[in-house]
Order: structure tokens, then sequence, then C-alpha cells
């Protein structure tokens, strides 16, 4: 059974993940593709994102298990704790560096030259014209490149994943918490989607707008979940250290 405290943290890593590159600014840029909304190709996009980081956070479960079970004297020790709240401390600082002047310039930049032959390959991916296999394999494609392109710096689901292992659910509990985490992870998009098909007019414009917002300001997004994560850490780090009681 796992605890509330680390329920409530999972839900908030996991509406944080909800923000990143391939679980929002990807299905926001495809939606506001023009015509029909195609949910089912949105489906395939959305299931596939969430399907790769169920099969790549079992994985990393096992190995986390394993490797706890071997070193928990070591996790528990106050060297490690604190060495956890140092980086914690270091991701924060981190999170200022990283939104800066020009990096904001060059995502403008980047926003400013949008259009060309992407966009028309969204329209032919999304669009009523083209075959339902190819489309299916591109997107399938597109999620895999996502969670590819992730992987290197998927911190939330990290510090997740620690959350689950270090409860210690036993039994399918672990894939099941994880299955949860993805679904959580998606709904936004899924709720975007769903509004994108009962709205369609009212929503293309805000949606286009929020496009082009999430791509002026991806830098500053990705600042904010490293911060976050730098202040979990830390903050549990202080919590098992005894430095702080409720």
């Amino acid at each position: 059974m796992i605890e509330a405290g680390a329920a409530g943290t999972l839900v908030v890593l996991a509406l944080i993940d909800s923000m990143s590159f391939g679980t929002l600014l990807i299905p926001v840029w495809l939606l506001t593709a023009p015509g029909k909304v195609r949910v089912g190709r949105m489906l395939v996009y959305l299931g596939t994102v969430a399907l790769a980081y169920l099969a790549l956070g079992a994985g990393l479960s096992m190995g986390a298990r394993a490797f706890l079970d071997a070193h928990a004297e070591i996790l528990r020790s106050r060297a490690f704790l604190i060495g956890q709240l140092l980086l914690g401390i270091v991701l924060v600082a981190v999170s200022q560096l990283m939104d800066t002047r020009r990096a904001r310039a060059r995502a403008a930049q980047r926003t400013a030259s949008g259009g060309g032959r992407l966009v028309r390959w969204r329209s032919r991916i999304m669009g009523e014209g083209d075959r339902r296999s190819a489309s299916t394999i591109a997107l399938a494609a597109l999620a895999l490149t996502a969670v590819a392109i992730e992987a290197a710096s998927m911190l939330p689901y990290l510090a997740a994943i620690g959350v689950i292992t270090a409860q210690d659910p036993g039994g399918p509990a672990p894939v099941v918490l994880l299955a949860g985490y993805c679904l959580v992870m998606i709904a936004p998009a899924a709720c975007l989607t769903i509004a994108r098909l009962v709205a369609h007019e009212a929503l293309e414009r805000p949606l286009t707008r929020l496009d082009g917002w999430l791509t002026r300001h991806a830098t500053a997004t990705t600042a904010w979940i490293v911060g976050i994560v730098g202040f979990l850490l830390a903050a549990h780090a202080i919590f098992d250290l005894g430095w702080f009681r409720a």
C-alpha cells in the first residue's frame, strides 16, 4: 500500500511531466493542423507515448528495486541524503541559469520561421487524404522519437520511479502505479483533443496561440521542470534527515 503523501507526489510529478515536449507541445502542434480533428490519430500518438514510458519505467523500476535491495543502507545514510539535498539545490540553480535572454531569442526566431515542410508533413499525417497505415506509422515513430529525445532528461519520471521503489508496494503494484502515472501524464493532451473535437472553431485560435507560446517558452518550461524536481529532491532529503518535522 502506497502512502497518501507519496501518491500525491506521483500525481504532481505526472502533471509536471504532462507539460513536456512530447506530452504537450507536440500534441498541441498536431491539434493545430487545419481541418477535422482525427481523434484516432491523436490516440495513436498519445497511446504510443504512454506505452513507451510505461515499458521504459517498468525496466528502470526493476533495476531500481535490485539496486535498492543491494544498497539499502547506503541510500538511507546521512551522507547519501546530504548528497541528494545538494543535487536538488544544484538542479534549482541550473533551472535559474537555463532561461537566458539568448535562449528566449532563439526560441522566438524558431517561432517566427515556422511553416514550411514540417507543417505540410503535419497536414498530411493528420488530414483525411493520407493513408491510414502510413499515418499510424508516422505518428508512432514521432511519439517514439519524442520519448527517445526526452529519455536523457526525464527527471520527473525518474523521481517517480524512485518514489515507487522506495514505497516497496510489491507484486504488480509498481507497474499499475506506473500505468496510472502515464495516464495522468497524457491526460491534459487528451482533454485538449476532446475539447478540440467538441468546440473545433472556438478552440482553433487559442490552440494556435498556445502552440506559439509553448514554442517560444520551451526553454523556460524545461527550466521550471528541472527546478521543481530539484525542489522535491531537496525537500525529501530535508525530511528524511529529520531537519524539519511537521
